[in-house]
């Protein structure tokens, strides 16, 4: 591109310092213009310009006092015509500021050589030959490149504008459809590229380069929407900033790269003059805005850790890695204290000097984070931890500005910026930092996690986190990137229309929202989304499918991240069905999870040799940081639930009235059946004897399980007739446990459902270990007593085990760690811990129960072994150890038998004390004939005990089978109750039954929820949608985050609802009933039938 003289481009300027009196220097103008006072030129053309300037300049000052007519006129305030004034000066004067800095701009970038060796004070010939910057280079031939392509380039984007932006546009919206760009032109000042800095050695299979691009353009983009005569545009524009371009993959064949990839590290510097309606734009305050608003739009665009990628080769491999790829690590920064900060504060005018009220910004790239603020305090101490995702090492910044808190503005403490590499570098960094532009140190302790693509080390990492004082949030275990693609043929809305599907994915409190793709059902969004997660192994992603306006859900996905925990490399890559939506509908996801594992040599899991009592030392570590490594502990820490599960004895009495199913002579012989009873509680199941030829079969068996206190649990009951080919069904029946659990006794006849008749008879018991041994003897005998032939030895206590961890185990080959498990025996049950990967001292935190028949003769046999090494040590705990300590609880190391290794757990043994046995034990002299009479008493009806009628009484209302009809509009079964650990009210729906039935078709029902006196859809719950049924079966838990005074002020409103026809959405309600939660009992959680009422009624129960 040439370059007028008026550039300074000429070699006279290059060679010789300008000076005042260098003609060059002096515009165009100055040569050119004509000396009036001689009489040579012709005066009229002189004479017409001046006449012309003073007409124009005499036009615009009148158009100035027409505001000021229009305001008297319509009899305004003067203040309006003031204020219109200020707005108009200060728009001058961002307009004329933003003019200047493009002029000098430009100045700059045309003659930078000149005016740097002016700076410098030396001319071109006097710089050294050997001068030169080594990191960034200069490419003056990739600028003559893109000079050259410039005004091709400005063609390319004029035809893009118009054929493809401008029809977008106009169909976008109707008031825009007389949208359209009148002109498009890039101008003459092309981008410049100031540096190229390439990192070498990074990887092999990729180049990286780092651009210090500079565009200061003259480039002039006007639009119109002509319907409102509506003209705006850009003209000339600044924008700076460190492109990062990478080029990967490397491959062997054309074009040799796979794809480029561009982003910014950090916000570049942007500045913009507005033309036509835009101008309003340059108006204080508005400016910043704008440009602030625009700088957003691009960040989420081009700046980390969103970047731009162009596939060079058609089917690129995991284009979404490349896309989005994984951070390179995490770094938690604990923001520790500051000292000698500047003082800022002053009183009585400056007289009389006070302190500062610091607090600290920290920022890495679009991450930030705020302090506290420390009042009138020069060395704050903060204490605070922040995690931030790195991904570009070199290249990335942690910067840490402190400020004083003032009312007005914040006053200016000091920076201090560090490269994230000299962290990746160190592992671990704690150091004083001084701040830049201030006085003072800042205290910072900085960690580099890595990213493990197992699950090996997640309870080591747990473990660490455990002992982190962290604050505001607890310390990170892992992260999930959610890489979102696509979904498939998602429900329509009214009259058909396509949605325009949004994505809002949650995990916990924290929740992202992808792009509206806009009227289609099968949308394509390509977006990622990042998560820290505190224990992956309880957290779930919650993925909600919406339409743009947030009202209609198209689909919903809840997945347990235990899941990925199973998965190769912790990946799940695949479609996952959608519910609440059309049974094609689909979500493609790519899920990674990665552990966050601090790979440093300070940090290591403790190998004191010695007895146990030489690991109870009275130093107690320094919190603040993973790295911390606390002592050996003496007693172990299990979750505050451990040793409260309870004993569920089940006798299974008799039945009456079953169907016959045996047929002889091909059926003209009617027979009976021959019945047996399967339980199925706790992810076990349990099988009754069978009984031979008998409609009325008595069984007097009695099962136990081990029970916690979950509320919604139900024991499943079926009925067969054992056959030789296929046991024919019975009957069914199901007990919830919420009652049992709560009042300790449930004896009931249940109907059997499914069948025309037949009913259950059992009796259910809640067994509460006790921490005491001096009703051992009592339980034994009153066992003895109500022990049947027919039914297995019951259970006289129950042992909980709680093994953390263990430590010194023999190394493999004597220099490698093994990976050890753990296996826990009593008796015929046995327990299998996780396997912990290539260590001495593996930690396992793991719990495990076992019902004890005989606590004397007993014992807990416990064998460490390594994969592939065999047995590492073993040792055996006699139970009757158990009954002679304290609260018949051991807590402590135990030494392994071959004298090498120790681990660390907790025993506790409780008793099983019956209160509704029928039995009273008052010595051990029972006759054998009491004994042979037992079986015909359990097989009668219930003993008169003091409690039984009543328990029973109690219970006439809550889970019994046996309960009143239901009303004409059906009923609905519900459990309420308040969670006060999470302060959460939780309602399970669980079926509903004898629902109305309008039309020749059943209905589709599901049930809503509402908290009134609230009608919003915050409070809104609801089921998913069962088809074609009178008696949905749902068991759905919904859940409101409230306090239990806010709880206990609201009614719950449930509905019962119905789609009314295929193609409608419209909703038919099929009953309703109105609970208030302040004379309901949300402690219990007990399941309740509830009938349906019509829309003007009041329901209850």
């Amino acid at each position: 591109m040439e370059r007028s003289p008026a550039d300074g481009s000429s070699p006279s300027l290059v060679d010789q310092p300008s000076t005042p009196s260098d003609p060059s220097d002096q515009p165009p103008a100055a040569h050119a213009k004509p000396d009036l006072g001689s009489g040579n030129q012709p005066a009229s053309p002189g004479a017409a310009g001046e006449a012309m300037a003073l007409l124009s300049s005499f036009g615009r000052r009148l158009l100035v006092l027409v505001p000021v007519y229009l305001a008297g006129a319509v009899g305004l305030s003067v203040g309006f015509v003031l204020f219109g004034l200020a707005l108009y000066l200060g728009w001058r004067r961002v307009r004329d500021e933003k003019e200047r800095s493009l002029r000098a701009a430009r100045q700059l970038l045309d003659d930078e050589e000149r005016l740097t060796a002016k700076t410098l004070y030396m001319s071109h010939r006097e710089l050294p030959a050997w001068v030169s910057f080594p990191d960034v280079e200069k490419a003056e031939w990739l600028n003559k490149i893109v000079a050259q392509v410039w005004p091709f380039l400005g063609q390319y984007m004029e035809k893009l504008l118009a054929e493809t932006v401008a029809p977008a546009v106009r169909g976008s919206n109707t008031h825009l459809q007389t949208f359209t760009f009148t002109r498009v032109e890039l101008g003459e000042k092309p981008l410049r590229i100031v540096g190229v800095k390439v990192h070498p050695g990074r990887s092999k299979e990729q180049i990286l380069l780092d651009l210090n691009i500079s565009y200061v353009g003259d480039v002039q983009i006007d639009v119109e929407v002509k319907k409102y005569f509506c003209k705006a545009g850009v003209k000339g524009m600044q924008l700076h900033g460190v492109l990062r371009v990478i080029l990967e993959p490397l491959m062997g064949d054309l074009p040799i790269v796979g794809a480029v990839s561009m982003f910014f590290i950090r916000r570049p510097t942007l500045d913009i003059n507005w033309t036509g309606m835009t101008n309003l734009l340059d108006i204080p305050g508005l400016s910043s805005l704008s440009d602030t608003m625009i700088m957003d739009s691009i960040a989420a665009f081009l700046v980390l850790p969103n970047r731009l990628l162009v596939p060079l080769v058609p089917d690129l491999h995991d284009v979404a890695q490349l896309r989005s790829p994984l951070p390179r690590g995490i770094i938690r920064i604990h923001l520790l204290a500051a000292r000698g900060l500047g003082s800022k504060d002053k009183y009585v005018k400056g007289l009389i000097e006070g302190k500062s009220d610091p607090y600290a910004l920290v920022r890495v790239g679009t991450q930030a984070f705020c302090s506290q603020v420390i009042d009138e305090d020069l060395n704050p101490q903060w204490g605070e931890t922040y995690e931030v995702m790195v991904h570009e090492v070199p290249g990335q910044e942690i910067e840490v500005e402190v400020f004083d808190k003032d009312p007005d503005k914040d006053d200016f403490l000091g920076r201090m910026k560090l490269d994230v590499g000299k962290v990746l570098q160190a592992g671990v960094l704690d150091d004083w930092f001084p701040l830049q532009g201030g006085q003072g140190q800042v205290h910072l302790k900085l960690e580099w996690l890595s990213l493990l693509p197992n699950a090996e080390k997640l309870e080591q990492v747990l473990q660490w986190n455990r002992g982190v004082s962290s604050r505001p949030e607890p310390p990170s275990a892992a992260i999930l990137v959610v890489y979102l693609d696509r979904a498939q043929d998602l429900p329509l809305k009214k009259a058909n229309k396509e949605p325009n599907p949004m994505v809002q994915l949650s995990i916990q409190d924290m929740t992202q929202e992808s792009k509206a793709v806009y009227c289609t059902n099968s949308p394509v969004w390509e977006e990622a989304f990042r998560f820290f997660l505190q224990d992956p192994r309880s957290q779930e992603l919650d993925v909600q499918v919406k339409d743009d306006s947030r009202a209609l859900t198209l689909g919903a996905l809840t997945l347990p991240l235990a899941r990925l925990l199973t998965a190769p490399e912790l990946t799940l890559d695949q479609w996952f069905q959608l519910s609440s939506s059309g049974s094609n509908s689909r979500l493609y996801m790519k899920l990674v999870m990665r552990i966050l594992y601090l790979d440093s040599s300070e940090v290591h899991f403790p190998t004191v040799p010695g007895t146990p009592g030489a690991w109870d030392l009275d130093e107690s570590p320094q919190t603040g940081s993973s790295v911390d490594v606390p002592p050996r502990p003496s007693h172990t820490t299990p979750e505050s639930h451990f040793g409260m599960e309870n004993v569920l004895r089940i006798h299974v009495l008799e039945a009456q009235d079953l169907i016959a199913k045996d047929r002889f002579l091909g059926g003209l012989v009617k027979g009976k059946s021959d019945p047996y009873v399967k339980l199925k509680l706790a992810g076990r199941s349990f099988r009754s004897r069978v009984v031979r030829e008998d409609l009325n079969p008595r069984w007097n068996e009695v099962f136990e399980v081990i029970v916690t206190s979950i509320p919604g649990q139900e024991l499943d009951i079926e009925v067969f007739d054992k056959d030789l080919d296929k046991d024919d069904f019975l009957g069914r029946c199901k007990v919830s446990l919420t009652a049992v659990l709560n009042t300790g006794f449930l004896d009931e006849w249940l109907a059997l459902e499914d069948v025309p008749s037949g009913r259950l008879h059992l009796r259910l018991e809640r067994l509460t270990p006790q921490p005491t041994a001096a009703e051992l003897e009592e339980v034994l005998q009153v066992n003895s007593l109500i022990q049947t032939q027919k039914s297995a030895e019951l259970a006289a206590a129950l042992l909980s085990v709680y093994l953390e961890r263990a430590d010194e185990l023999p190394l493999r080959k004597g220099t490698k760690p093994p990976s050890a498990y753990a296996t826990l025996t009593v008796g015929d049950t046995s327990h299998k811990t996780k396997t912990i990967a290539q260590t001495s001292a593996p930690v396992w935190d793991e719990t495990a129960s076992f019902l004890i028949k005989r606590p004397h003769t007993e014992s807990l046999e416990l064998q460490v072994r390594g994969e592939g090494t065999g047995t590492l040590g073993s040792f055996s705990l006699p139970l009757s150890e158990l009954l002679g300590a304290d609260q018949l609880c051991l807590d402590r190391w135990f030494t392994l038998n071959n004298g090498q290794g120790q681990v660390l757990l907790r025993a506790q043994l409780g008793i099983l004390v019956s209160q509704h046995s029928g039995v009273e034990a008052h010595s051990h002299s029972h006759s054998s004939s009491s004994l042979s009479e037992e079986p015909e008493l359990w097989g009668g009806l219930p003993h008169s005990t003091t409690s039984a009628p009543e328990l029973r009484q109690r219970l006439t209302h809550g889970d019994s089978a046996l309960e009143a009809p239901a009303g004409p509009l059906g009923q609905v079964r519900l459990t309420v109750w308040y969670y006060s650990e999470e302060r959460k009210l939780v309602s399970i729906v669980h079926s509903c039954r004898a629902l109305r039935q309008n039309g020749r078709e059943a209905p589709d029902p599901y049930v809503s929820l509402l908290l009134l006196p609230d009608k919003n859809r915050g409070t809104k719950r609801k089921t998913s949608q069962k088809k074609r049924t009178l008696n949905p079966e749902f068991n759905e838990r919904l859940e409101w985050e409230l306090p239990l005074d806010e709880v206990l002020r609201r009614k719950l409103d449930v509905s019962v609802k119905s789609n009314s026809s295929f193609m409608s959405r419209e909703r038919e309600l099929l009953g309703k009933v109105q609970l208030d939660l302040a004379e309901i009992d949300l402690s219990q959680g007990a399941a309740q039938w509830y009938d349906l009422m019509d829309d003007k009624e009041k329901g209850g129960s």
